[in-house]
């Protein structure tokens, strides 16, 4: 059976794709310089948020995701990245190949608001593989990418942001129920708003407005106050 390991080099923002997408540069090796005509190769990549330190900041951020610090010795658990496939074309010994990555700005999204709390340094990763070789010198067999094939990986946090740059430049992303997005969207339409942004602003305005007021009763649930205002007939 061949021997096959793998490593990453390297990561890049990709500018020119039509949503959010990194691409790491992946090493293939196979042992004993063999002849490899294919390679169906599947990876997992998860984030081991234990392997760095965080900054105050950063932990306040993470407090969602992993509670308060004092519980991290037994919440630090690995998250779920991506699950990807690649085909790596024919090649004897070694070869370099790029392993393209979709990715999301849905903050419901347990990894993104990992990465979007962190301000600087490096994402531990850990990229673990399977897959099926097509291998052979003189005719051809099939045989399975073993199941403890793995790198590690430390991905600058400043890539991941360059990419959520080129997508959502200065903007944040936030998903809603349907009927949510309904009610907004007929706010919007009735007052011949321009924009999303402007949308939002006028219902934290009214809303500022309300709370501001020596009858209004207090509020406590600003989202509550927000639908609330979506929903109420204008005079």
């Amino acid at each position: 059976m061949t021997e096959f390991s793998f490593a990453c080099v390297g990561v890049r923002a990709d500018r020119y794709a039509a949503g959010p997408t990194l691409v790491f540069r992946l090493r293939v090796t196979a042992g004993d310089n063999a002849r490899v005509h294919a390679l169906a190769l599947r990876c997992q990549i998860r984030i081991e948020p234990a392997r760095r330190g965080y900054e105050p900041a950063e932990a306040d951020g993470l407090a969602d995701l992993f509670g308060e610090r004092s519980r991290w010795g037994s919440t630090l658990q690995p998250v779920q990245f991506a699950q990807v496939a690649v085909m790596v074309p024919s090649f004897t010994g070694e070869i370099e190949t790029d392993l393209v990555v979709p990715c999301t700005y849905d903050m419901e999204i347990a990894a993104t608001r990992y990465l979007n709390a962190l301000t600087d340094g490096e994402v531990p990763l850990l990229m673990l593989f399977s897959g099926t070789a097509f291998t052979g010198a003189g005719g051809f067999q099939v045989e399975p990418v073993p199941w403890d094939r793995e790198a590690a990986f430390r991905m600058p946090v400043t890539t991941w942001r360059e990419m959520v740059e080129q997508h959502f430049p200065g903007c944040g992303w936030i998903r809603l129920p349907r009927d949510t997005m309904d009610a907004l969207l007929a706010y919007r339409s009735r007052h011949a708003l321009p924009s999303w942004e402007a949308t939002l602003k006028a219902l934290l305005d009214a809303d500022r407005t309300d709370a501001d007021s020596p009858v209004a009763p207090p509020r406590s649930d600003p989202f509550r106050a927000l639908t609330a205002t979506i929903g109420r007939t204008d005079p």
